[in-house]
């Protein structure tokens, strides 16, 4: 299912990789995100806003490349609480979809968090979003009951889902 997947993890020196991905990612799945592609771009979009973005200490920002090709994208975050640790900026291009790309990514940002010691991971999605549900409800995510935030739309909220790491 996965064949042909390779997982890059990703620095400040491939923040331009990392835009490219994030900018489709805004473009193509606008519904599943908290932040807007325009917040991005114009002013928004400057080379040092990008390494910063992949330069936060102790992450791990991760591009998933089929046939060598980018095709996705995902990373973990430290918290202020060293127990806890958040997945963020999950996408997938729609050519490499059901190829098994977010299991591979998820899993892999799992793998890290563990051996940061933290007990917990959690993340943000978009509700009504049944596709993500079900690839974090694969990795043992579920909904805490907890709103992250509110959507640019105001209507839609941000919905938090966690799974712990010592099991």
């Amino acid at each position: 299912m996965d064949a042909g997947v390779e997982l890059v993890e990703v620095g400040p020196d491939d923040w331009r990789l990392w835009r490219e991905l994030r900018h489709r990612a805004l473009g193509e799945a606008a519904h599943a995100f908290r932040t807007t592609l325009a917040e991005w771009q114009g002013e928004g979009d400057r080379e040092e806003r990008w390494r910063e973005r992949l330069a936060i200490p102790t992450s791990l920002n991760l591009v998933a490349l089929l046939d060598r090709r980018p095709v996705g994208m995902a990373s973990g975050f430290p918290e202020d609480d060293p127990d806890v640790v958040w997945l963020h900026s999950v996408w997938v291009d729609p050519v490499a979809r059901g190829k098994g790309v977010g299991d591979r990514l998820v899993g892999a940002v799992v793998a890290w968090a563990r051996a940061t010691g933290a007990r917990e991971m959690r993340l943000g999605i978009v509700e009504g979003n049944a596709t993500a549900e079900a690839l974090y409800a694969r990795h043992g995510f579920r909904y805490t009951g907890e709103v992250n935030g509110i959507l640019p739309d105001g209507v839609r909220r941000d919905l938090v889902m966690a799974r712990p790491l010592n099991a």
